[in-house]
């Protein structure tokens, strides 16, 4: 759904070619909050998937909201791009939330592979429909 704002020239962010380049170190941040909010649900005995999304959902909401703030107020970052990571990472924290703590990972596996899927062909759709550029060398 961003991806019309990562390939319009910025000095904020990096060339599409960089930045695809460097997808594995911005996993890693996915990777920290996963374990931060993996950590918070543990301490505060928040169990089912309902509990867990909407811990996950405002957890996502404060921590993406405050860098948001911080990244409006010191860099060239565009509004919309700003807010779509808001949104974005707000969500994931959600759907993050709603997988652990009374989940087994041999029901959790399905349901994260379908979502993965999901999320190719909808990215294929809204190329094909011209509302997603495709990378092009």
């Amino acid at each position: 759904m961003l991806a019309r704002l990562y390939v319009e020239p910025s000095p904020f962010l990096l060339p599409p070619e960089r930045a695809f380049a460097l997808i594995p170190v911005g996993y890693l941040s996915f990777l920290g909050l996963t374990i931060l909010l993996i950590w918070l649900m543990a301490r505060l005995g928040i169990q089912g998937w309902r509990q867990g999304a909407v811990f996950g959902l405002k957890l996502g909401a404060v921590t993406w909201g405050a860098l948001v703030v911080g990244l409006l107020s010191i860099s060239t970052a565009s509004l919309a791009l700003l807010i779509g990571w808001f949104l974005g990472q707000t969500i994931e924290l959600g759907i993050a939330g709603s997988g652990f703590k009374g989940v087994r990972l041999g029901r959790l596996f399905p349901q994260v592979l379908a979502l993965v899927i999901g999320a190719f062909a909808i990215t294929i759709l809204l190329q094909t429909l011209g509302l997603a550029p495709a990378a092009t060398r």
